[in-house]
């Protein structure tokens, strides 16, 4: 029985990705090694990084104003770094608090500055994304976390602002055309929409980079990690490699735009019927609802657990929602086809709970 994978992270990764990861296990470029016992010193590896550093800056249409890391410790572990690399004592930046992660980085903040939490969608459990804020003028930068894989809501639109901006793109990196440029920094796991756990990227813009007085601890200092090109210590080279691969599948399906068409029919259909179906309903709000993470609820709890039994009888494997809010989370990342997508829709229209 084929699996339907639905999870929102260790998330689907392209079948070709897989497959060539497989590969380079076993024997790397025909060089006789496997890619786990390579030198990241060497130059085969060397060159994995550098395309890798290049693809994301294709992708994104950025210029050498910018640096692109690889590093480790998750998108949790940038939640301070952002702050210790941008913000001095005594200076503020601002968040807007869309759900847990965005709680959890506005928590690290005031162990090295002000922080100001602008507007907070927490009330109505995080269902929508807050749009009646402004930005103060002596706000260091504004951070936003862009897709809220919990809840199930996503910007449409970026922010305006003077000041720096800032996101967690964890969940939906390169899956929609958007000016990057925008941005002076943006990170992202790469586990949910780029490749396995085990690296996190980091596109910074050079120039907002060494304006903090404290001491920063080395391997905690972006400047570090951009002069050795990732490589100031043994980087997570599989891991990269892996995200390398996906990179390359990125820009042969045609790039961002033809990715964001995609992720928008696969989204529609699903949406679709949920809004259709009378034993289910959505639960974001429909103006902010994500194209990765779909979610919705039963009707009833004894339809929740009949579906979700359904579902698993079929083969289609994380669907459950978050253990904080319940329900159904359907994660549709770029590399989920679309067959799964209507696989999951006729089972919905075939739900018959007695």
């Amino acid at each position: 029985m084929k699996i339907h994978n639905f999870s929102a992270g260790p998330a689907i990764l392209p079948q070709v990705v897989l497959e060539e990861a497989a590969k380079a296990v076993e024997n790397y470029e025909n060089v006789g090694l496997s890619i786990l016992e390579m030198s990241h010193r060497s130059k085969e590896i060397v060159a994995v990084m550098d395309e890798a550093q290049s693809l994301v800056k294709q992708l994104l249409n950025l210029g050498d104003d910018y640096s692109v890391l690889f590093l480790t410790g998750g998108a949790s572990s940038q939640f301070f770094m952002v702050a210790m690399n941008l913000l001095n004592e005594g200076e503020k930046a601002c968040y807007l608090d869309t759900g847990v992660w965005s709680t959890k980085a506005i928590k690290e903040v005031s162990n090295f500055g002000t922080v100001e939490v602008l507007a907070s969608s927490k009330e109505d459990n995080f269902n929508y994304i807050p749009k009646d804020w402004t930005t103060p003028a002596d706000a260091k930068y504004l951070h936003i976390t862009s897709n809220n894989t919990i809840y199930g809501t996503q910007y449409q639109n970026f922010p305006t602002t003077e000041s720096i901006l800032v996101a967690d793109m964890s969940s939906d990196i390169f899956s929609r055309e958007f000016d990057a440029s925008q941005f002076g920094l943006i990170y992202a796991g790469a586990q949910k929409n780029l490749g396995p756990a085990g690296t996190t990227l980091v596109i910074v813009r050079n120039d907002i980079l060494g304006t903090v007085n404290r001491a920063i601890p080395t391997m905690l200092d972006y400047r570090t990690h951009i002069k050795k090109a990732s490589a100031f210590n043994t980087p997570p080279v599989y891991p990269i490699y892996v995200c390398l691969l996906t990179l390359r599948w990125l820009q042969g399906q045609g790039g961002l735009k033809a990715v964001e068409a995609m992720n928008k029919k696969k989204a529609a259909l699903l949406y679709d019927e949920i809004d259709r179906n009378p034993f289910f309903k959505g639960t974001a709000a429909v103006e902010d609802r994500s194209l990765m993470n779909v979610t919705f609820a039963a009707d009833s709890p004894a339809h929740e657990a009949a579906f979700l039994a359904y579902c698993t009888a079929n083969g289609v494997s994380g669907i459950k929602g978050h253990r904080s809010v319940g329900g159904f989370r359907a994660s549709i990342y770029n590399a989920m086809p679309m067959e799964s997508i209507e696989f999951l829709v006729n089972l919905m229209q075939n739900f018959k709970p007695e």
